[in-house]
């Protein structure tokens, strides 16, 4: 890769940024500028001009060829990472979010992207994106329980000893620095263009660490007030949520004290969500979930916390909200319960069956990445049929109600989702 650019590059950025006056078909850009003359005395090269010329100029570029862009320079490359081009190009009206669903075999990695634009809901099955990995997450048991994380158009797969980074646009898979950590079910969230890791393993301890994409390195940045297993994480303003899950660790007393102490804790830790304020440093008052219930999924969207929580016999949807409050001390919102998804009566979700959940701009998307509900209903007495595996439903929040989404491809199974603009 070369550290400038020639005029041959120039010549085929403007002749995409630039369209011919004389052309009638569609401009290639949402918002197309003004024809400009130059002089043919004057001499310009890609190079002269300024990082903001260049960017509002690569911004505009279609998205079909933002794989080769990154290849033409070094300088390039840098721009295209930079958090100013994605958001000119979601000024521009080119950025889509888009969820993505991994899943994985001894033959490598599979993947299926949801992508949502203008009120039509389509998928695609991108096939394998990976041939071989360097560490353990190469199986259908273990893939569902690493964790998902998107930094702009790359998605972050953090798996118990290992760590890839797949770049949408260029559909490049390359391997990142693992965490300090080996970590299993923990939770994971970005909050400032950066990942957090809680929970997940006895030997953790508390320990939350912070990993910094640029420099490719993780770093403990604070201790949390509860060791949680099988937790799952979420962000909202500045926020990181540590959601659900099991506790770590045995008590003390006699044995009958004990088993009552490690039951209540138990039901106390897979109910409620511990608060990390990431740029004050500081562990914020936990929350409960109201009336009880096991967290078995959780995302952000919109500026609140979605929460599906499994009881005996039924279960539960709540949505809390966690803006700022600009009164009041600066605390949160109320706990509000919604809809529940249309699922079958007496549904009680378990370690067979199992849901991912994650939030698109103002929807909450629940994936079934794991069994199959016909299945568990059979095993009840029921024969209601048409809810196999990779079962999608949407909550839309501005209208309060659930639609049925195309179900995932049937090689996408136990697998790990993450929602990302591309």
């Amino acid at each position: 890769m070369s550290d400038s650019c020639n005029s041959r590059h120039f010549s085929w950025l403007m002749k995409s940024c630039f369209p011919n006056p004389q052309d009638t078909n569609k401009s290639l850009s949402p918002n197309p500028i003004q024809s400009i003359t130059i002089s043919p005395s004057s001499s310009t090269t890609l190079c002269s001009l300024p990082d903001d010329l260049l960017l509002e100029c690569l911004s505009r570029v279609p998205s079909a060829s933002l794989p080769s862009l990154s290849l033409v320079c070094r300088r390039w490359s840098y721009l295209l990472r930079s958090p100013s081009f994605l958001s000119l190009r979601r000024l521009h009206n080119l950025l889509h979010p888009t969820v993505f669903a991994f899943s994985a075999s001894d033959s490598g990695v599979f993947a299926a992207s949801l992508r949502f634009q203008d009120d039509q809901i389509n998928i695609h099955g991108l096939g394998k994106v990976a041939s071989c990995l360097p560490f353990q997450i190469a199986s259908l048991d273990n893939i569902s329980h690493s964790r998902l994380s998107a930094i702009g158009p790359r998605i972050y797969i953090i798996g118990r000893n290992g760590l890839l980074c797949y770049d949408t646009w260029s559909g490049t898979v390359s391997l990142r620095s693992p965490m300090i950590f080996s970590r299993k079910k923990f939770a994971s969230a970005v909050v400032s263009g950066k990942i957090y890791v809680a929970g997940g393993g006895s030997r953790v301890a508390t320990a939350v660490e912070e990993y910094d994409p640029e420099s490719d390195t993780w770093t403990v940045v604070a201790h949390a007030p509860r060791r949680r297993f099988g937790c799952i994480g979420a962000a909202v303003d500045g926020v990181f949520y540590v959601i659900g899950g099991l506790k770590i660790g045995g008590v003390t007393g006699n044995e009958f004290s004990r088993l009552a102490t490690a039951g209540a804790e138990a039901h106390v830790y897979a109910s409620t969500m511990d608060l990390y304020d990431v740029e004050a440093g500081v562990w914020l008052r936990s929350r409960a979930v109201p009336g009880g219930g096991c967290v078995v999924a959780a995302c952000a969207a919109a500026g609140h916390v979605y929460i599906l929580a499994s009881h005996a016999v039924e279960l539960s949807f709540w949505r809390f909200d966690a803006r700022r409050q600009t009164t009041g001390g600066g605390g949160f919102g109320e706990w509000c319960r919604m809809k529940s998804p249309p699922l079958p009566a007496q549904v009680r979700l378990d370690s067979i069956v199992r849901f991912s959940c994650v939030g698109v701009e103002d929807k909450v998307v629940l994936i079934q990445v794991n069994g199959c509900i016909d299945d568990l209903l059979r095993r009840s007495g029921r024969n209601i049929r048409g809810l196999r595996e990779g079962l999608i439903l949407v909550y839309d929040s501005s209208r309060g109600e659930w639609s049925r989404g195309p179900d995932l491809p049937e090689v996408i199974r136990r697998a790990a989702c993450v929602t990302v603009e591309c």
